[in-house]
């Protein structure tokens, strides 16, 4: 019998144990988040009505439902083999596209985008499962032995994979969601990308935020400058050379600069919402507003700072008891965190976090099966960007931008969306030594 037929028949005697092989480690770790985020759900919702734990009357009472369901849940993401979600990873993806699409026509509107289906008690937001199709699908592609991802025709697949679910959510629109995308720029570094998209990335970010800051006349003569002094030196060193073989190059440049610019400024003038344009001049320190657009932040911070370094203890914030912190049970989770544990319980939370993250990538890199490191490089890369981002936001130093903190937040789909993605991994990770 070849070593490749041993592999499937053990792999057959172990789909009647879903349980063999996983890792424990990353299920604790889970347990251990989504078990404190809902004590915290529960300390900021608790002022609502009188206890009740399986009722959808309270929030608290809501999410334990929902962490309930991911027992079921995640029993189905076991019971598969790790073979058929590399086989359907694209029809995954098509499938969540099609729900995406579906929202313009169907889906229910809130806070003024369409990100929901509504089934009476029960809401979905598809881009939450969305991620995990898109990184199903990254690493489908990647994966590939006839694909080179050196070539730029391959490198645009990979972008378009990336970046057309992104769109669609950016269109409903929750820019928040659609900002995490930007997460798998991670992925396709570490599978070659080269690190020059990066740093151009980060270029036009840095250009984006000085042109908020200084208006776009003062930025595109700073920029000018800079790039004429840069063809200068450039010239000093190659001759007429340089120009000779580089002039199409410089001028393309002048006008992709130009065009950046005052595409930012327009942008930021006349298509942006107030609420967007409100939130960028708080977080630059040009508008304080703590009363208004900025009233979240502020009451946010005000709740972190107010816990000290060991916190008030469970039940016993005031600003979180009072409901100081609007939707401090969804993105704002983190501040009850803050004032009644601490800084010492917000180290452990972002500690926590970091374990997950590490072990993570650690599963990742000891997989023989290329599609399981890369899925785990995008887990990882997702994980951290929502963590990066929310907790940011909480604390003032990000815009806010509505997008849940992994495990903690309040929201059905929220959770099982982060669910489906870290148990996919698990499955794959128990089933990463069989070689078919």
């Amino acid at each position: 019998m070849t070593c490749k037929s041993k592999n499937q028949k053990k792999l057959r005697q172990e789909q009647n144990n879903i349980f063999a092989n996983i890792d424990w480690i990353l299920i604790f770790l889970y347990t251990a988040l989504v078990g404190f985020g809902w004590v915290n759900i529960y300390a900021a919702s608790k002022a609502e009505e009188v206890f009740e734990l399986l009722s959808f009357s309270t929030k608290y009472g809501k999410q334990f439902i929902f962490i309930c369901c991911t027992i079921p849940l995640i029993i189905v993401i076991l019971f598969f083999n790790s073979k058929f979600y590399e086989k359907y990873a694209s029809i995954f993806y098509i499938i969540s596209i099609f729900s995406l699409l579906l929202l313009f026509p169907f889906g229910k509107e809130i806070n003024g985008a369409k990100s929901w289906f509504n089934f009476g008690v029960l809401g979905l937001q598809p881009s939450e499962f969305v991620k995990a199709c898109t990184a199903l699908a990254v690493a489908k592609l990647l994966s590939d032995r006839q694909y080179n991802f050196k070539l730029i025709k391959n490198q645009i697949k990979a972008f378009i994979i990336v970046f057309f679910p992104a769109f669609l959510i950016f269109l409903q629109p929750d820019a928040g969601s659609a900002v995490i995308y930007l997460a798998f720029f991670f992925v396709l570094y570490r599978e070659g990308l080269t690190l020059n998209y990066i740093l151009l990335g980060s270029a036009f970010i840095i250009l984006f935020i000085l042109t908020i800051f200084f208006g776009s006349k003062l930025i595109l003569i700073s920029c000018f400058i800079l790039i004429s002094l840069l063809v200068l030196y450039l010239y000093y060193r190659g001759g007429k050379r340089f120009l000779r073989f580089n002039w199409l190059k410089i001028i393309s440049v002048y006008l992709v600069v130009l065009l950046y610019i005052f595409g930012t400024g327009y942008t930021y003038q006349n298509v942006l919402a107030p609420h967007q344009k409100d939130r960028f001049d708080i977080l630059l320190g040009k508008k304080v507003d703590n009363k208004g657009i900025g009233y979240n932040s502020y009451q946010s911070e005000l709740t972190i700072s107010s816990g000290g370094l060991k916190g008030k203890g469970f039940l016993n914030g005031n600003l979180t008891q009072g409901d100081f912190v609007p939707e401090q049970h969804t993105d704002y989770i983190f501040s009850t965190v803050g004032e009644e544990w601490g800084f010492i319980g917000s180290s452990l939370v972002i500690v926590f976090f970091m374990l997950l993250l590490y072990r993570i990538i650690y599963l990742a890199e000891t997989h023989t099966n290329k599609f399981g490191r890369i899925y785990g490089y995008g887990l990882a890369s997702i994980l951290f960007f929502h963590m990066i981002v929310n907790i940011g936001m909480v604390i003032g130093l990000l815009p806010t931008v509505g997008i849940p903190l992994p495990f903690f937040s309040y929201g059905g789909s929220s959770l099982w969306g982060f669910t489906i993605l870290l148990f996919i991994f698990i499955r794959l990770d128990a089933h990463k030594n069989y070689d078919f």
